[in-house]
């Protein structure tokens, strides 16, 4: 079992589609808690310009997979291989209540390198991308979960991360900011990143380029 970062160059044994680099392999990944498997034998390869989309029902594995792939939890057997930086947005707003999102965004910022102005910047352009507007001096406590959840999304994608891992992050969406989520998503890729999302919306596995089912007893080919 294993986990690196940063690889410079291509993964042994692959092939690189069209020139494409890979940024995330994940191979063989197996994990159980106590008596529960929860995977067994996983594999994953994205490369840069794709998004993949992680689906299955409840306890099917899939956030532990995303946990597994941004190395915060070791998986019991396989290894994953990240090339470049990566930004993870879990499924629960990982916001302190305390801080306001321009305070989040120097925060965040400054783990990426930027400037507080450049992080400001960067971080209200993310924000306008989902149709919000952070207003100046709120406390992240008082925004409405929905809100709390762009702020999130905001933070995985400040710097531009090179492989987004994003957990089921439109939770408390209404429709316009689902649709404007999709549709950064869709700019994202046309940037040459890659993307995963975990998600239950079937109905948008057409804007993705590979679908992993997680459901015990599916196939797992990667469409």
């Amino acid at each position: 079992m294993g986990y690196s970062v940063g690889a410079r160059e291509g993964f042994h044994g692959m092939s690189e589609p069209a020139g494409r680099k890979v940024l995330l392999q994940a191979r063989g990944i197996a994990k159980r808690y106590k008596r529960r498997r929860v995977l067994t034998g996983v594999d994953l390869v994205v490369h840069a310009g794709e998004i993949a989309a992680i689906v299955g029902g409840n306890g099917a594995g899939k956030s532990t997979l995303l946990k597994i792939c941004a190395g915060l939890i070791s998986p019991d057997k396989g290894r994953v291989t990240v090339s470049g930086s990566l930004g993870y947005c879990p499924q629960n707003a990982g916001v302190m209540g305390f801080l306001t999102p321009g305070e989040h965004f120097t925060l965040f910022g400054a783990g990426r390198g930027l400037s507080r102005k450049e992080s400001d910047h960067r971080g209200r352009k993310l924000a306008g991308e989902l149709d919000w507007s952070p207003a100046r001096g709120v406390l992240a406590k008082d925004l409405s979960g929905g809100t709390r959840q762009k702020l999130n999304v905001v933070l995985s994608a400040l710097g531009a991360p090179d492989l987004l891992l994003l957990d089921e992050p439109y939770q408390g969406f209404d429709h316009g900011s689902y649709v404007d989520f999709w549709r950064s998503v869709r700019a994202w890729r046309e940037a040459g990143r890659a993307v995963v999302v975990v998600t239950h919306m079937l109905n948008q596995l057409d804007q993705v380029d590979q679908v992993l089912d997680l459901t015990p007893g599916k196939d797992r080919g990667i469409r």
